[in-house]
């Protein structure tokens, strides 16, 4: 579906997004300005402004509606005939597969040979839904559709799960939960997983809110901007994420900045200690977002998932 509209220097620029490609058509500058003498142009390009203001077309659905995704294919790649492992790429709270470090992650493993789909939890950034009603347990259901969509892509081979932050949990408990089902990913890379989000939800104190947590409020307001429902706060204390996550026992890889200020290190230490096959990463100097020192992070966790 069309979706923006650009004039860039010398070249207008159409791009066709879907789940699975993205197109670019151009056309020459002086060749517009040419089509706009013709009345034909007015109606082309109402109809160019009706499609970009149109809803999205969305390939996976989840408990809140439609899931945005984006995936990044090897350059050359013959969706036909290649084959290729793909790896799903899962943002932290308050984020997007747009934001860091997501799109850079892949590129990236796209130059390695593997494929990535990042998808926008409900709520999230071109998704539907509202970030306050985001809970883990929606988290859980759409990677798990994403999930299940990248495993009717023909030219797929394995399967690995990457989530940073929050994000990092989903990544986990899915793998747990896919595990007890038989259907284990080939591999799990936690980058600085926010599994905190428990403990603080259970004290009350989240994002510099300060609540009862046995009876929070409609909503709180985290970074003046994003609000995080009543729900999410009751039902993260509940979450047995180390039980879940744990039912995983393939290959794990985990990475930790030392100077990270949000989710502390003993998140991935605790997560470390339930795994038999995991080894635990620490980033000197590196902070949350993983952006300050992410081409040592992208040397550890491309061997890694190439292995």
């Amino acid at each position: 579906m069309l979706r923006r509209y650009y004039m860039r220097k010398n070249e207008v620029l159409y791009r066709m997004v879907s789940a699975d490609t993205l197109v670019w058509h151009s056309f020459s500058t002086p060749n517009i300005y040419r089509m706009r003498r013709h009345p034909l142009f007015t109606l082309l390009l109402a109809a160019l402004m009706l499609l970009t203001s149109c809803s999205h077309h969305y390939i996976v659905k989840g408990p809140q509606g439609g899931i945005a995704t984006k995936v990044v294919l090897p350059k050359g790649f013959d969706q036909q005939h290649d084959s290729c492992d793909l790896v799903i790429l899962m943002h932290g709270i308050f984020s997007s597969k747009d934001y860091p470090p997501m799109p850079r992650i892949a590129r990236h493993l796209a130059k390695e040979g593997i494929a990535t789909i990042a998808l926008d939890f409900g709520g999230h950034g071109k998704s539907e839904g509202a970030m306050q009603q985001m809970t883990i347990a929606n988290e859980l259901e759409e990677a798990r559709q994403v999930w299940e969509y990248a495993r009717r892509l023909p030219y797929v081979r394995n399967i690995s799960l990457l989530g940073h932050s929050q994000g990092g949990v989903v990544a986990s408990m899915l793998a747990g939960r896919l595990a007890q089902q038989n259907d284990a990913p080939a591999s799990l890379v936690l980058l600085a997983p926010g599994s905190v989000i428990k403990e603080a939800t259970q004290a009350g104190h989240f994002f510099g809110n300060t609540y009862d947590p046995a009876n929070p409020p409609e909503y709180i307001k985290c970074f003046r901007t994003y609000k995080l429902g009543r729900e999410y706060m009751v039902s993260t204390q509940l979450l047995d994420i180390y039980g879940e996550s744990g039912h995983y026992q393939g290959p794990v890889c985990i990475v930790h900045g030392t100077k990270d200020g949000i989710v502390p290190l003993w998140c991935s230490q605790r997560y470390d200690e339930i795994y038999n096959n995991s080894t635990l990463h620490l980033i000197e100097g590196e902070n949350h977002l993983m952006v300050t020192h992410l081409r040592e992070t992208l040397g550890i966790i491309t061997p890694f998932l190439k292995r």
